[in-house]
């Protein structure tokens, strides 16, 4: 890694997936802006994190996990403006101005005079095809997000931006979306070119496609990168195999456990020195823990998968036994990668049922992270519905990871 700072902007941040992958690459985060008060609460941990790594302090930062400090205790071992530097606001026309300030104040507390890069998507949700069927597109204002994004890059005017989004991008509103973006980022200077991608050629082991666009300033003489593809001889219970079982309700808390895959080793997804945390599961009524026994039987016997239209009557909740049959699903531990993780599981787990028939619940919030490829170090912040949702929403580290390595040349 070049000693020159190459500094970025997070908008959209979430709960810092994006950000993370940069971060371990060598970049340096001005501000993250995020709507969402447990996700920035989450940031401002994981700031602390990186922080405390740098300075060789990481036991205050397992005093943290551990609960023998509080969050504002931990707080206190930063700089202040490295908490500031989250920025909790909902970007909008009317708040820009605060934004702006916030971005100002955090580029001379870091003695940067530019900005390198912005990355970021707006939320995906009037992209998607769940999303479509569910309101009128053209009434949804997160169409117009992306124009907030535009007026960040005009005004600090990076060398490149990363826009990660949906490909249902593509095709909403009959390209229309896809076709304004562009042309509203071409408009103030930037060439750019988007690709679907998926997070499994990065590592991780999850198929999730999801659309990359970047865009560099006119006449810079940069262009789309190529990403690496990473082939992995590893399985999902690569990522399972190591944890504690815990039945329905339980939790485990296992400090020093240092018997972990290679896959975990590797990828850097878990350290000998890490707290194990999150790994609580569900409390599930025993109709439910029925159904998931059938559903991992299915699945055990030649990869099948359990149709609600299979279900016994005493284990039916409604008598729809024709649409959305594939309403509980078995992560299928012994395949190259499972299938994408949403937002939805912070309703319920049916989804994402764990593949050990001993322990019969759904996944973990950890569970659910390492999949996202989230390292055991990475802290939640917020309720455990809260939580799952960020982590369904998160742009994988280890794919940011890739994508931050194509570009770093380019600085």
């Amino acid at each position: 890694m070049r000693n020159k700072k190459i500094s970025f902007i997070d908008l959209f941040a979430g709960t810092g997936g994006f950000s993370e992958g940069f971060v371990v690459t060598g970049y340096t985060p001005l501000v993250h802006v995020e709507m969402n008060a447990a996700a920035c609460d989450t940031l401002r941990t994981r700031a602390c994190y990186h922080y405390l790594r740098l300075k060789g302090q990481l036991d205050n930062y397992y005093d943290y996990l551990k609960s023998f400090t509080t969050r504002d205790e931990l707080y206190a071992l930063v700089p202040k403006t490295l908490i500031e530097s989250v920025i909790h606001e909902t970007m909008s026309d009317v708040s820009m101005e605060s934004i702006y300030e916030s971005i100002d104040k955090a580029m001379k507390a870091e003695g940067v005079d530019h900005v390198d890069l912005v990355i970021g998507g707006p939320p995906c949700q009037a992209y998607s095809q769940v999303g479509r069927s569910r309101k009128c597109m053209d009434n949804d204002p997160r169409n117009d997000l992306y124009k907030l994004y535009c007026k960040v890059l005009k005004r600090y005017k990076p060398q490149m931006f990363v826009f990660e989004n949906v490909p249902g991008l593509l095709t909403a509103g009959s390209g229309k979306y896809i076709n304004s973006i562009q042309k509203t980022f071409k408009a103030i200077g930037y060439e750019l070119k988007c690709k679907i991608v998926d997070a499994s050629d990065f590592g991780v082991l999850q198929r999730r496609k999801r659309i990359i666009l970047i865009g560099w300033k006119r006449g810079s003489g940069h262009e789309y990168p190529t990403f690496e593809k990473r082939e992995s001889a590893f399985c999902v219970n690569d990522i399972l195999r190591d944890l504690p079982k815990i039945q329905t309700n339980q939790s485990d808390r296992q400090y020093r456990f240092k018997e972990y895959s290679d896959y975990l080793r590797e990828t850097g997804i878990r350290t000998d020195d890490d707290i194990l945390t999150w790994h609580i599961a569900r409390s599930h009524i025993d109709r439910d823990r029925n159904i998931y026994r059938m559903a991992i039987n299915a699945w055990n016997d030649n990869h099948g998968r359990l149709k609600y239209s299979d279900l016994p009557d005493c284990l039916s909740t409604h008598k729809n036994k024709s649409g959305f049959l594939d309403r509980f699903k078995v992560v299928a531990a012994d395949l190259p990668t499972s299938h994408t993780m949403m937002a939805h599981i912070s309703k319920d787990g049916h989804y994402y049922i764990h593949p050990d028939i001993e322990q019969l619940r759904s996944i973990t919030v950890r569970e659910a992270a390492r999949i996202q490829s989230f390292p055991d170090s990475y802290f939640f912040e917020g309720s455990r519905t809260a939580v799952f949702t960020q982590i369904g929403n998160a742009v994988p580290p280890l794919m940011a990871k890739g994508i931050a390595e194509a570009l770093i040349n380019e600085f």
